[in-house]
């Protein structure tokens, strides 16, 4: 295959995601997040930028949304959601990061292959995506990618998706958006 035939066949593999996707454990995540007083982001690698992004369309909407780990994320209290990008689910820094969350009392999101990992089980809400895991151990992949592609490519979209149900709700434009985009570069 040449370079645009394998575009056409990863857009075939994205094509079949909202399939996949249970339509109310993504409306609960919605809910949760339209009903915490902050919203972090936690994930590692390809995964961790998908959520970086997502956090960053959340501040743009005017949430106060914040990424685990950057320098200037503030504490995590009981009101406060997490949502956590691991396609394994078993990933030790985010399974570490979910236990402290769930130790204080806040709500906790899985967004993952594994509903049943470790971070699955310590979720209240989870969204199950396609894909395989990194190392593809489960036989069966389904994707003619590599490593965790389709899962990371699916989050990003899925998590634009997200976005825009939340700019439904809030009743908000682009032109809002916008206008909180940074403005200094």
């Amino acid at each position: 295959m040449n370079t645009t035939q394998y575009l056409a066949e990863i857009l075939k593999e994205l094509e079949g995601a909202p399939d996949f996707i249970d339509g109310d454990e993504a409306e609960n995540l919605v809910n949760s997040i339209l009903e915490s007083k902050k919203i972090f982001v936690a994930g590692a690698g390809r995964s961790g930028l998908m959520a970086k992004s997502f956090a960053m369309r959340m501040m743009h909407m005017g949430l106060d949304a914040y990424v685990i780990g950057e320098t200037v994320t503030p504490n995590f209290e009981p009101e406060d959601l997490l949502i956590v990008a691991s396609g394994s689910g078993e990933t030790k820094s985010l399974v570490s990061i979910a236990e402290k969350a769930k130790s204080i009392g806040g709500t906790i999101a899985a967004v993952t292959i594994k509903p049943e990992s470790t971070i699955g089980k310590l979720a209240s809400i989870t969204v199950q995506m396609p894909g395989a895991p990194k190392d593809q151990s489960a036989g069966q992949s389904g994707t003619i990618q590599p490593m965790g592609s389709l899962f990371e490519q699916t989050l990003l979209l899925f998590f634009d998706s997200i976005i825009l149900r939340v700019m439904e709700k809030k009743g908000q434009d682009s032109k809002t958006m916008f206008g909180r985009h940074a403005n200094l570069e």
